[in-house]
This record gives structure tokens, C-alpha cells and sequence, in this order.
């Protein structure tokens, strides 16, 4: 019939159930429909990166500073490495090696097992107010999100954006369920939803799930300007994580 000068439709798929983000793209040979819960165009691809890339650069001039101020203090109260580098689960499950300010003893993760059980968050997530595996210092890092400040090397890697969702460890993802890892489906961030939604105060996992849904379903450049905009007015008023 396209022999006849006629144009063609040809079903693919009943899409009723589809997400309404869907583009046509040829791979190869083959046509096919692509659908997520949000595509970015390459315009808006580009702008965040290059966005993440710049805000990276300056973000780590701030990490030299609080290493010449923190760094002595951690290692007096505390003796082990500044840095705390951990495996965390990226886009699409992809690992990859997350950084940190030391804020904890370094037998924390073996005293972890020990405190689970009060645990004040339900669901894949650990989160406890007054945690003893803190440092002095740590408490005022934390409160003012110093601690987070070498995740700007995650950014300029790529392996992280400035804005996005928080990457799990890697036990709290073998125990997702299949709707959980949507959260996998952007690049992790420094700040996102959750962070900017009073997380001091979210005590179920479910509820830090639809945040980021939310966030990845109504993506824009605007959106990420405004939770920028909201982190900066969490962290100085001493909103951090506790």
C-alpha cells in the first residue's frame, strides 16, 4: 500500500495503559514507541548537565574550604579517613561509589544492626533521631548539610545530578518492591523532593517514594530551579538531616 503513495498506520500496542510520555525512535532497523514516566527533550538533557557540571565546579571550592575547617576536627574526634566513600545504587541500578564528610565513628555500620530496631522510619530506609554512631562535629555537619558537600565530585562525574532523588544502599534495594525502583529511573541527587518536604518529619518510605514519583513525573528545568531555591533556605535555617 506505501507502494500506492498511501500513507500507512500500523498498530503497535494498545497504549491505554501506557504513561502519555511516549515518542516514536528508530533503533537500527526497527521502529518502536518509547515511553516513560517523563522524557526529556535534548534541550533540557543538555541544560541539565551542563548545569550540574557548573554548579559541581563551584561546589567543590566549597568542599576545599570545609576540608581545611572540618577536616582537623573529625580527625581529633575520631581517629580514620575524612572522607566516607560507600556503594550506592544509581540510575537504572547501575553502583557506583558515593562520597561523604566523615560524620560517624568508624564502627558505625557494624552498630547499625544493633539500632535497627529503632529504626524511626517504616520501610527501606534507616533514619533515627539522637543517633549515638555520630561524631560531635558530625551533629552541626549534618544539621547544615556540610557533610553532603563532596557529592559535587559525584555530580561532575556524572554519576549524580545537583537535583534528583537520594541513591539507596545497596540491602535497602534487594528489598524494593517493583513500584519502588522508579525512583531509579533519573540520576540520584544532592537535593530533591523529599529534602525540600520537611524529610525531618516523613516517617514512611511509601510517602519518600511518591515525592520522588511526583518529582520525576512533573520534571522541568523550573522545577529543579525551585527546589534549589528551597534547599538553599532548608540548609541555613538548620534543616538538615539529623
Amino acid at each position: 500500500m506505501v507502494e500506492q503513495g498511501l500513507t500507512v498506520h500500523v498498530s503497535l500496542i494498545h497504549t491505554d495503559n501506557l504513561m502519555p510520555n511516549r515518542i516514536m525512535e528508530t533503533y537500527g532497523r526497527y521502529v518502536v514507541l518509547t515511553t516513560s514516566m517523563h522524557i526529556a527533550n535534548n534541550r533540557q538533557a543538555f541544560c541539565k548537565r551542563f548545569g550540574d557540571i557548573l554548579g559541581s565546579i563551584i561546589g567543590l571550592v566549597f568542599v576545599v574550604i570545609a576540608f581545611i575547617i572540618f577536616a582537623p576536627i573529625i580527625k581529633i574526634q575520631s581517629k580514620g579517613p575524612v572522607f566516607f566513600s560507600q556503594t550506592r545504587i544509581g540510575k537504572n541500578g547501575r553502583k557506583f561509589k558515593f562520597y561523604k564528610f566523615r560524620t560517624m565513628y568508624m564502627d558505625a555500620e557494624e552498630r547499625k544492626k544493633e539500632l535497627m530496631e529503632q529504626n524511626e522510619i517504616s520501610g527501606n530506609m534507616f533514619k533515627m533521631e539522637n543517633d549515638p554512631r555520630i561524631i560531635p562535629i558530625g551533629h552541626f555537619m549534618r544539621k547544615y548539610s556540610i557533610d553532603e558537600l563532596p557529592q559535587f565530585w559525584n555530580v561532575l562525574k556524572g554519576d549524580m545530578a545537583i537535583v534528583g532523588t537520594r541513591p539507596p544502599l545497596e540491602d535497602e534495594y534487594e528489598n524494593y518492591a517493583l513500584h519502588h525502583k522508579a525512583r531509579l529511573s533519573i540520576k540520584p541527587g544532592l537535593t530533591g523532593m523529599w529534602q525540600v518536604s520537611g524529610r525531618s518529619d516523613i516517617t514512611d518510605f511509601e510517602d519518600v517514594v511518591a515525592l520522588d514519583t511526583q518529582y520525576i513525573s512533573n520534571w522541568s528545568l523550573m522545577l529543579d530551579l525551585k527546589i534549589l531555591l528551597k534547599t538553599v533556605a532548608v540548609v541555613l535555617g538548620g534543616k538538615g538531616s539529623k
